[in-house]
C-alpha cells in the first residue's frame, strides 16, 4: 500500500545564472561582434552611454554602491535572459571618424555581382537579357563557364526560346568574354589563355608564336617538350623563354582574385608593443574598446526613494549597465592574461618567426591561468592580436607536438621549415619528400617521410615531379 511521505535529499546542482551566461556570451564574441552587441545595449538601455574620451582605468573602474540611496539587486531573477533584455539589432558601434565606418560598411563584391554590373551597362533586349543571366548563372567563382553551351541552349528552348540557334549562344557568350576580369566566361584553359593574349599590344614579340602555342602545344608545354615546342614554332632557346614567360604572366584563373576577398574586417583585440625598458609587453587595443559609462542624469534619479513604476524603470535598467560593464571588464582581463600566457610561451615567433613556435595546447594555456579549457577556446577564437610579423588570430599558435616528449617540435615551426626550404630548392632539381626528411633531421627535427608528404599536400606544394615540370 503506497503511503505519502516526506524526503530529505541533499544534493548539488550548477544554476546558470544571467550574469554567467552575459559574461560567456561576451566572451565569445569577436571584435565586431561584441561591437554590434553594445550597440544593441545602448539602443536598449537608456542608463547607458558613450564615452569618447575613457581610459582603461575608468572602464575596469566598478561604480562605488554608495552612489545609489535605493538598494538594487545584485542578480537578475533567474527566469530574466540576456535576449530578453537587448533585442536584436544591426548597426555596429559607431567608431572615432568616419573612415572605419566607410571601411567597414563597404561590401566587398565577388565575381557574379563585378560581371553583372557591366552587363548592366549593356545594350540589350529582354531575349538578350534571358540570354545573359543563364550564362550568368553558369558562371563559376574560378571564372569559368560551368556548363556546356549546348546544354545551355536546350535549357532556354525548354524555357520558351524555340527558335534560339546555337549560334545566337555563340554571339552571346563572345560579347560577355569582353568583361573583366579579362578571361572571365571562358570554356577551358586555352581559351581563357587566347582570350588574355587578344588584348596584348600587336607588336608585342613573338605573339603570334605565342598564341600558337596555347592554341596547339599547350600538352607539350605542360610536359616541358622544348625541342618539340622549337621545333615545331621554329624558335631558339632565348625566343622559346620569352614565349613561356609571357604565357606564365596569364592568370590562368581570372576569377581568382575575387574567390580571395575577405568579407570580414578584422580588428585586433590585443597589440604586442615592444618598451624599451620592460620588453615586448601584450596591451590591450583600446581603440577595439567599447567606451561605455553609466549616463549620469538618468542614474541620479535612481536615488529617489519611491516605488513609482518610473523609478522601478530606472533601478532595472541601471543594474543591467553595472552588469554589462563588469562583464566587459571580465572580458578584457581575461582576454589580456590568455594573450600575455601565449606570447610569454611563444616568444621565439616574434623574432624568428613560425619556424619557432613551440608545440602547444589548450590546456597548456589554461593550467597556467587556471581557467578551464572551454573558456580558453573562447577567448582565443575569432580573437587577434597584432604583433610586428602581422595579425594573427590567438589560435593560430596552438598546434600539435611531433615527436617524442622533450623533443617536440610544433606541427605549424615544422610546415615552416618545410616552405622555407622548397622556396629555397633549385628549380631544375626540386627537393624530393625524402630529402627533405634528410634536411629536417639536419635540424634536430625527426620526422617520418609519410609525415612530410602530408604537411606538403595540406599546404598546396606539388611533389617534386611536378614541381620539376612546371619550372
Amino acid at each position: 500500500m503506497m503511503k505519502p511521505a516526506l524526503q530529505l535529499r541533499a544534493g548539488t546542482q550548477l544554476t546558470m545564472t544571467p550574469q554567467l551566461q552575459q559574461a560567456i556570451h561576451l566572451l565569445q564574441l569577436s571584435t565586431l561582434d561584441l561591437q554590434q552587441e553594445i550597440q544593441m545595449a545602448l539602443e536598449s538601455n537608456p542608463l547607458l552611454d558613450l564615452e569618447e574620451e575613457q581610459s582603461l582605468e575608468q572602464l575596469d573602474t566598478p561604480l562605488s554602491q554608495d552612489e545609489w540611496s535605493e538598494d538594487i539587486p545584485d542578480e537578475l531573477p533567474l527566469d530574466a535572459r540576456w535576449e530578453d533584455i537587448y533585442t536584436n539589432g544591426s548597426a555596429p558601434l559607431g567608431a572615432a571618424d568616419d573612415s572605419w565606418n566607410i571601411e567597414h560598411n563597404a561590401q566587398a563584391i565577388d565575381l557574379i555581382s563585378h560581371v553583372r554590373g557591366q552587363i548592366m551597362l549593356m545594350d540589350m533586349d529582354a531575349r538578350g537579357q534571358l540570354i545573359t543571366d543563364t550564362l550568368l548563372d553558369a558562371l563559376e567563382p574560378s571564372g569559368y563557364l560551368g556548363m556546356d553551351l549546348e546544354d545551355l541552349g536546350k535549357g532556354l528552348r525548354q524555357q520558351g526560346l524555340d527558335d534560339l540557334r546555337q549560334v545566337e549562344m555563340e554571339q552571346m557568350l563572345a560579347r560577355l568574354q569582353q568583361c573583366e576580369p579579362t578571361g572571365v566566361f571562358a570554356r577551358d584553359l586555352r581559351e581563357c589563355l587566347l582570350l588574355q593574349l587578344d588584348h596584348f599590344q600587336s607588336d608585342t614579340p613573338w605573339l603570334a608564336q605565342t598564341r600558337r602555342m596555347v592554341r596547339q602545344f599547350l600538352e607539350a608545354l605542360g610536359q616541358n617538350n622544348r625541342r618539340l615546342l622549337k621545333r615545331r614554332l621554329s624558335l631558339d632557346d632565348e625566343a622559346l623563354d620569352e614565349v613561356i614567360r609571357t604565357i606564365r604572366s596569364l592568370n590562368p584563373r581570372p576569377g581568382q582574385d575575387f574567390e580571395a576577398v575577405d568579407h570580414h574586417h578584422v580588428i585586433p583585440d590585443l597589440i604586442l608593443r615592444h618598451h624599451v625598458h620592460h620588453g615586448w609587453q601584450v596591451e590591450l587595443n583600446q581603440e577595439a574598446l567599447p567606451r561605455l559609462r553609466i549616463q549620469p542624469d538618468y542614474a541620479a534619479l535612481v536615488r529617489r526613494a519611491d516605488k513609482s513604476d518610473d523609478n522601478t524603470f530606472l533601478k532595472q535598467h541601471l543594474q543591467e549597465a553595472r552588469w554589462l560593464l563588469k562583464s566587459l571588464s571580465s572580458r578584457n582581463d581575461t582576454l589580456l592574461r590568455v594573450g600575455r600566457e601565449i606570447m610569454t610561451r611563444q616568444a621565439g615567433f616574434i623574432e624568428q618567426g613560425d619556424e619557432a613556435l613551440k608545440p602547444m595546447i589548450l590546456a597548456d594555456i589554461a593550467r597556467a591561468v587556471d581557467m578551464h579549457e572551454s573558456t580558453i577556446s573562447r577567448v582565443t577564437t575569432r580573437k587577434y592580436i597584432h604583433t610586428p610579423r602581422g595579425v594573427m588570430e590567438l589560435k593560430y599558435f596552438f598546434s600539435s607536438h611531433v615527436g617524442q616528449e622533450g623533443d617536440a617540435h610544433a606541427s605549424t615551426a615544422i610546415r615552416a621549415r618545410i616552405r622555407k626550404f622548397i622556396g629555397d630548392e633549385t628549380p631544375r632539381r626540386p627537393l624530393s619528400d625524402a630529402r627533405l626528411v634528410q634536411l629536417l633531421a639536419d635540424n634536430g627535427i625527426m620526422v617520418a617521410r609519410r609525415t612530410v608528404a602530408k604537411y606538403r599536400e595540406a599546404m598546396g606544394i606539388p611533389s617534386s615531379s611536378e614541381r620539376k615540370r612546371l619550372a
